[in-house]
């Protein structure tokens, strides 16, 4: 039987290895809710074909070959061994049918991530990694477990050009034109979320941002780092997987 790299194009295999790097890599700073929560990015060509995570993988074992080719309604359109979480599909699809610019969503779980999210102040500007998210960041409130298509509607006015989602009482969302740069916007979120729950911790007062300087970040963030995760920290975090020997070039 020829192997799946046989099958596809070149820039299909190139975006399965780099998905497949994505999932890799929430494992290995764990971020990763057993086999829950997805990454998924559009195949390049002309039809609306998507790649995601097989239902009932670990995110480490994840591999370019075994992701999951299916269309906006979720169904297989390549043959695989694998189905898809369809709870899963229905948020990403949703993304994906209404911004043409996402070519990569990410959600996850995060307990930080679940925190901040649970909280009625939203993320508050008090670090520096804050201001990236806040820069152009929506909230979309919890209406249980992701089965209704019907929400997707709601879901994406929510969300519109934003690039960062909190979803209430749930975890954390982001998009980009590429792989790269929706993993490094997912890492900036967390690491806010992670700062403002230390800072809350030490129980002392906590110091602002000042709005002027907030609102003046959405110039300043599309600069710094804009395709920053392609150029400059995706090649570096390849590496940390090679090192490490995980599977999801294969």
């Amino acid at each position: 039987m020829a192997s799946v790299r046989d099958q596809v194009s070149s820039a299909e295999w190139e975006t399965r290895v780099n998905l497949a790097a994505a999932y890799n890599l929430v494992a290995m700073y764990g971020w990763d809710d057993l086999i829950f929560t997805h990454i998924s990015a559009r195949v390049p060509g002309p039809e609306a074909h998507f790649l995601i995570n097989p239902y009932g993988m670990m995110f480490d074992e994840v591999s370019a070959s075994s992701l999951v080719k299916v269309d906006l309604l979720g169904n297989k359109v390549m043959s695989s061994d694998y189905d898809i979480n369809p709870a899963g599909f229905i948020i990403h699809s949703a993304v994906h049918e209404a911004r043409s610019d996402a070519h990569c969503v990410m959600h996850l779980h995060t307990k930080e991530g679940v925190a901040v999210s649970a909280q009625a102040q939203d993320l508050l500007p008090i670090s520096q990694q804050s201001l990236f998210p806040l820069s152009g960041l929506s909230y979309h409130a919890y209406e249980g477990v992701a089965l209704n298509p019907e929400e997707k509607v709601r879901l994406v006015a929510d969300l519109g050009t934003t690039d960062f989602m909190i979803l209430r009482n749930h975890g954390l969302l982001t998009c980009a034109e590429n792989i790269a740069d929706a993993f490094l916007n997912m890492f900036i979120l967390q690491r806010a979320c992670e700062v403002q729950l230390l800072a809350q911790s030490g129980g002392a007062e906590l110091i602002p941002i000042s709005q002027p300087i907030v609102d003046g970040i959405k110039q300043a963030a599309k600069q710094v780092t804009r395709n920053a995760g392609g150029k400059l920290a995706w090649p570096g975090l390849l590496r940390k997987l090679e090192r490490i020997g995980a599977p999801y070039a294969n």
